[in-house]
């Protein structure tokens, strides 16, 4: 596997991005196609209005899976990082930092990790930011 970085850090997951969000929105152009058509047709407008609810249903149910598992991965390297804060000052992290700052720090590696915390809360550092500054990459490979 290549070393990560910035670069190449972010993971797109193929059967998702690739397969399931397009064939989940060509369904619901599909569905919104078959309900126009049906507009003048009352034996058929009840059913392809039921299509469209149920194929606008099953893409946020995809879309909401996938935000509910990042939000937990979120939570989780919150504590991981508290804890690797704790262990390295003895002091938990900065309440000033947000869930997207320490999800950036989670990069860094031991010795740049504290002083890169500090400056994050106290320069307001975006997530991004954090991530652009951290000089030796600590890789993560288990994010979804």
């Amino acid at each position: 596997m290549p070393d990560q970085n910035y670069a190449n850090h972010r993971q797109v997951v193929p059967l998702f991005h690739y397969v399931l969000m397009p064939v989940l929105l060509l369904t619901v152009i599909g569905a919104s196609v078959n309900l126009y058509e049906s507009w003048g047709d009352h034996e058929r407008v009840y059913s392809a209005s039921l299509l469209l609810v149920l194929a606008i249903c099953v893409t946020l149910a995809a879309l909401c899976a996938r935000l509910f598992a990042t939000k937990v991965q979120d939570r989780a390297i919150r504590a991981e990082e508290n804890l690797r804060h704790f262990v390295l000052t003895g002091k938990l992290l900065d309440p000033r930092l947000t869930p997207q700052q320490i999800v950036g720090l989670r990069f860094a590696q031991d010795n740049e990790f504290v002083n890169l915390a500090r400056r994050a809360a106290e320069d307001g550092m975006s997530g991004d930011a954090i991530k652009k500054s951290v000089q030796s990459w600590r890789a993560d490979r288990y994010r979804v």
